[in-house]
């Protein structure tokens, strides 16, 4: 199964990258209704023994796909049945847009790194609801006997909408997405969105997290968990301020972090690297600031909410560092794209050995 990284350098490396991503996604959904597909949801599910709970959730696994994979809902499916213990949608934001112009998205090999400015591209929340609902249906038939993956939700800013009227935007969103979500998550650190990242400002936030919570609960009849998503950037005593006003509003979590605007420690040729442009890195260069970043909140926040914790996560090993560094749920990205479709499987059977495994 270790076939994929050679596949990917003769096949995808020379290739575009959003090209190579949409030919590789579209690869995953195909298999998932034929016979192949079928084993494949019976040799990658999760272990029982990896179950895990957080605000309220059963996850099948405490490891997940990060939100950016599968902007519009398309492929929830498919990627569940991968092995992802719960796959984040999005970002979707209120009206549908298409994002920022190409290229924007491209991979720093040597780095096992990604930079990319999409810009939210997106159908809008209108479109992916009716999407999400059913393949809410069609999961709960697949998985009558086994427990449902989780899917949540990530919604951000219409890049059009003027930052005084974001709060409205985000509801909009909020009210079609919140029913036939697991959770939410408010997205204010995407870099490819002018001034998004002003919306972590705790003025700001505390407003749009308020209106957020009451519409989506609403909208759905029930209690829709609710979590913010910040970026690495962020200053400690900004990290301090979110985990206090998240502590304060009662949220469910945070999802540490998103990508970050600097570019620190690559061994990538600089100049290849300026010219690739502006955008959010992702992958291996952020992982010590993504556990930095982790360590912060959980001493901000005690045990009184979740921490999901994502950039930089690769192996088994670094899945489990973030889990014993206070993380009660793990994402990854970037590494799906170098690691091929067996990554959540390998992740989820090096955690079951280490459970396994003695310590001490």
């Amino acid at each position: 199964m270790r076939f994929y990284p050679t596949f990917f350098r003769i096949v995808f490396s020379g290739m575009d990258a959003e090209r190579a991503h949409r030919i590789g996604f579209a690869l995953i959904r195909a298999v998932d209704p034929t016979p192949v597909g079928w084993a494949l949801r019976r040799v990658c599910a999760p272990d029982p023994r990896l179950a895990t709970t957080a605000f309220g959730v059963d996850f099948p696994s405490p490891f997940g796909l990060a939100a950016g994979f599968d902007k519009g809902g398309t492929g929830i499916l498919a990627l569940t049945a991968l092995g992802f213990g719960h796959v984040e949608i999005g970002t979707v934001t209120g009206q549908a847009q298409p994002g920022n112009p190409a290229p924007r998205l491209f991979r720093l090999v040597e780095d096992r790194a990604v930079i990319n400015r999409m810009g939210f591209n997106n159908d809008g929340a209108a479109a992916v609801a009716p999407r999400l609902r059913a393949a809410r249906r069609r999961l709960a038939r697949r998985y009558a006997s086994r427990p449902l993956p989780v899917v949540g939700v990530n919604i951000g800013k219409t890049k059009k909408v003027d930052l005084v009227d974001a709060v409205a935007d985000y509801l909009v969103s909020a009210e079609q997405l919140a029913p036939v979500a697991d959770y939410l998550v408010v997205n204010v650190s995407s870099p490819n969105t002018p001034n998004l990242r002003l919306l972590q400002g705790v003025e700001s936030l505390r407003p749009l997290l308020e209106a957020v919570r009451r519409t989506a609960d609403a909208a759905a009849g029930r209690h829709v968990p609710l979590l913010v998503k910040i970026a690495p950037d962020l200053t400690d005593q900004d990290i301090d301020d979110v985990g206090a006003l998240a502590l304060d509003l009662g949220l469910d979590g945070i999802v540490a972090t998103n990508t970050t605007i600097t570019r620190e420690n690559l061994v990538t040729d600089p100049a290849d690297v300026i010219a690739k442009g502006v955008g959010g890195l992702s992958g291996a260069p952020l992982k010590a600031r993504a556990l930095e970043v982790l360590v912060r909140l959980r001493a901000a926040v005690g045990d009184r909410l979740a921490i999901v914790s994502v950039g930089g996560v690769e192996t088994p090993e670094d899945v489990l560092e973030r889990l014993d560094a206070g993380a009660t749920l793990v994402q990854g990205y970037t590494a799906f794209l170098y690691e091929g479709p067996f990554w959540a499987r390998r992740i989820n059977r090096g955690l079951l050995r280490a459970r396994r495994t003695p310590t001490g």
